[in-house]
């Protein structure tokens, strides 16, 4: 499941907003990844066995202590609650710290039962990498006009996503490199990464999605210089090959390659498909 990087009103099913049965819950997705490992192994001899998990990199919106203090908190939230006791570093301290301190945990982590961190943190033989966006963390906890000035601005309205979201490339060149140096070397597959732009076909049924192949090209060379930093990136999957049901968001949003006329079923190759198709025959990239 893909988590968003910025949770708005709407809400996936089953729509509930309860913070301990979220923390359990997350728990008990971890170990039952933990437990399925092994019986994937034993059923299917020889196959790489993985897990893949959403990230979304912060930087916190001006240097002061309120919003340093935010961005290692959406860090601790969004990406080090799954990253380190998948690589059997428990659960991050400071996080629970948070989340008692903050009534989310009202019966400490009394969920994990003796035995569970070392299951789940079962060794892998690769880890996927769901990347689409950063966050800018200002806080909350402190009114604006007693915070500092602001010196990260998110990308203006006109330059996001039609998701919303900004397109950040280097968010993806420093959380491939950052879980090769802090999590050891370890097979990483780029298993979404892509952008919704509602282009549709033109006169002459040509759909030129010319932002999307901008998109693409950044974050495969920011994927390209994480390599030559070290990172054992060893494959790269584009959300997404056709225009599909996009969650809560429905037909609204188009990720694909492949324009999907919903009424006719027509598919038409993008071209950014094309261009796509030609990254992969060159194993290449064209620069601007």
């Amino acid at each position: 499941m893909r988590r968003h990087a910025q949770p708005p009103d709407w809400l996936h099913a089953p729509g509930l907003k309860d913070w301990p049965t979220a923390l359990a819950a997350s728990h008990h997705l971890l170990l039952s990844h933990g437990m399925a490992v092994p019986v994937i192994r034993a059923m299917s001899p020889g196959a790489e066995v993985g897990i893949t998990l959403n990230f979304t990199p912060s930087v916190p919106a001006s240097p002061s202590p309120a919003d340093r203090d935010e961005s290692r908190h959406f860090d601790g939230f969004f990406n080090r609650w799954f990253l380190d006791p998948v690589f059997g570093r428990h659960y991050p301290a400071d996080m629970v710290s948070d989340y008692i301190a903050r009534g989310h945990l009202p019966g400490g982590m009394s969920f994990v039962q003796d035995g569970d961190l070392a299951i789940i943190a079962t060794p892998c033989d690769f880890l996927g990498v769901n990347y689409y966006t950063r966050e800018v963390s200002r806080s909350t906890r402190v009114p604006e006009d007693q915070n500092l000035p602001r010196t990260v601005h998110v990308a203006p309205k006109e330059e996001l996503t039609d998701m919303g979201w900004e397109v950040y490339p280097d968010g993806l060149f420093g959380i491939l490199t950052r879980i090769h140096l802090a999590y050891g070397p370890i097979k990483l597959y780029v298993t979404e990464n892509g952008a919704s732009y509602p282009t549709g076909p033109g006169p002459d049924g040509r759909v030129r999605d010319d932002k999307r192949i901008q998109y693409l090209r950044d974050h495969f060379l920011a994927a390209h210089g994480a390599i030559g930093a070290g990172a054992q990136l060893a494959g790269y999957f584009v959300w997404s090959l056709l225009d599909n049901y996009e969650w809560d968001r429905g037909y609204q949003q188009r990720f694909g390659i492949v324009h999907v006329d919903y009424a006719t079923q027509r598919r038409t190759p993008k071209d950014s498909a094309l261009w796509y198709r030609g990254v992969i025959a060159e194993n290449a990239v064209d620069l601007p």
